[in-house]
């Protein structure tokens, strides 16, 4: 990874944070996206203090609204001419439903849309540094879901764990099209399962919700370390090169729903997404 370029977002704690640890100790040249700039400072002194020369770049923006999508995108792309690894990592969950300003249901706008608008403006960087990767953060929590194109912004049917689970089978899907979108390119898109990890998601939530959460960690989660395993792998492993469009979990392919493997519904929420973002499709 010496000197090559790597994007990552949500990597100011948990999972993003140590795997750009590890990149830095590989020679890498990080670019984090975070939003707090206290966390991103003090996420970029530790990376520097584990990794001795380390180059930490970092961007500030809230990826909950698409004109800062749109903005963090342009300015990465102006600043480097190739990206070597593109980690889609940053995600949250909400006990009750609220909005963005552009209309989005927020858990929805974070963990997928900030996904797909900043992909899409980088992708030409990607591209020009192919063999490239893109690795985007999923989870087993998509299991229980079903998409309702009627209902994306889940106005009419809200549950924590449903919607949550609902933007991870969103992650899926994108990861799909994606990677049948850049198939002949020299850019991979693959998706993980990190495990049930102890990070802040989910720490924003007070109530009995955010306290069950947090006896669950403490008592069953994996450490950052250990979910950081299968991201890692997926962004540098020799193994998988040119493997593009998989679901892993523990650095293995894993078979994910029949609803995540759908390419029609992937079709659609690409198609769908664009509309959203006012990208092309």
């Amino acid at each position: 990874m010496q000197r090559k370029v790597c994007v990552i977002t949500g990597a100011t704690s948990g999972i993003g944070l140590v795997a750009a640890e590890k990149l830095a100790q590989q020679g890498a040249r990080l670019v984090l996206v975070a939003r707090d700039k206290a966390r991103g400072e003090a996420a970029a002194a530790r990376i520097r203090e584990r990794a001795r020369g380390a180059q930490v770049g970092i961007r500030y923006g809230d990826l909950s609204r698409l004109q800062e999508m749109r903005r963090l995108g342009q300015e990465i792309a102006a600043a480097e001419p190739k990206i070597d690894v593109l980690m889609n990592n940053a995600g949250a969950m909400f006990t009750r439903r609220s909005v963005t300003e552009d209309g989005l249901e927020r858990t929805f706008a974070v963990n997928h849309m900030a996904y797909f608008v900043l992909t899409h403006w980088l992708r030409e960087r990607l591209v020009a540094a192919a063999p490239s990767r893109i690795v985007n953060t999923a989870s087993e929590a998509h299991r229980r879901a079903q998409l309702d194109f009627d209902d994306l912004q889940s106005a009419r049917n809200y549950g924590t764990l449903s919607v949550y689970g609902r933007s991870k089978l969103c992650n899926i899907l994108f990861t799909r099209e994606l990677a049948r979108r850049l198939a002949g390119t020299g850019v991979t898109a693959n998706c993980l399962h990190p495990g049930f990890v102890a990070t802040r998601i989910a720490d924003n939530n007070g109530g009995f919700f955010g306290v069950g959460v947090g006896i669950a960690k403490s008592l069953f989660a994996l450490s950052p370390e250990k979910g950081a395993e299968t991201m890692l792998y997926l962004a540098t492993s020799p193994d998988i090169a040119g493997v593009t469009g998989g679901y892993f979990d523990k650095s293995r392919p894993a078979l994910p729903t029949a609803a995540a493997q759908d390419d029609a519904a992937a079709r659609r929420l690409w198609d769908e997404s664009a509309r959203i973002a006012q990208l092309p499709a």
